[in-house]
C-alpha cells in the first residue's frame, strides 16, 4: 500500500517549530514535544497542525493522547485520508476522538471497558490475550510520559462512529 504523508516541508517546518531536541531526551516536553521528539508521528502532528489543534495539545492537560504512527495513518486509503485532510471540521472530530481527558496510565487501561474522549464519543477498550485494542487498534507502546498528559501508541487511526 502506498504511503501517504502530508509535504515534507509541512512536516519539517512542524518539527522544527516543535523544539525537538536533545533537552527533550533529559525532561519530557508536552505532548506535542514527546510526539515531535519520538520521530514516530510526523502525520499525527501534522495533521493535528491542519486541525488547529497543536495549541491544544501543548495546552494545560492533562491529557492521554491514543497516538497512531505514521504507518498507522499509512494504512488509511488515499482517497480517505485526502477527504479528511480537506475538511478540517471532520480531521478535528478524528483527531480529538484519540484523546481522552486526564492522565489514564496502562494500568488504569486495562482495567476499563471503555473511555470517553474529548470529542463526546466513547473508544471501546479490550484485553485479550495479553494485548490491549482501543477499538480494534492495538497498543504498541504505553505511558509514554508529557508534562500535560501520556500518550499510547497504537497501530490504527481510530474513527468515531466506526
Amino acid at each position: 500500500m502506498k504511503k501517504i504523508f502530508l509535504p515534507v516541508a509541512t512536516a519539517l517546518m512542524l518539527s522544527a517549530s516543535m523544539g525537538t531536541g536533545p533537552a527533550l531526551a533529559q525532561s519530557p516536553g508536552d505532548i506535542v514535544e514527546t510526539a515531535a521528539a519520538a520521530g514516530s508521528f510526523t502525520t499525527l502532528l501534522a495533521a493535528a497542525q491542519a486541525a488547529d489543534l497543536i495549541d491544544v495539545l501543548k495546552g494545560e492537560g492533562p491529557f492521554t493522547v491514543f497516538a497512531p504512527t505514521d504507518d498507522a495513518f499509512a494504512q488509511v486509503p488515499e482517497a480517505d485520508l485526502n477527504a479528511l485532510l480537506a475538511d478540517p471540521e471532520a480531521l478535528r472530530a478524528v483527531l480529538l476522538y484519540h484523546v481522552v481527558p486526564g492522565r489514564v496510565p496502562a494500568a488504569q487501561v486495562v482495567d476499563m471497558d471503555s473511555a470517553d474522549t474529548v470529542q463526546g464519543e466513547a473508544v471501546s477498550i479490550a484485553v485479550m490475550d495479553g494485548s490491549v485494542t482501543v477499538d480494534e487498534a492495538r497498543v504498541v507502546s504505553t505511558d509514554i510520559e508529557a508534562t500535560n498528559g501520556i500518550i499510547h501508541v497504537i497501530d490504527r487511526v481510530l474513527l468515531p462512529g466506526a
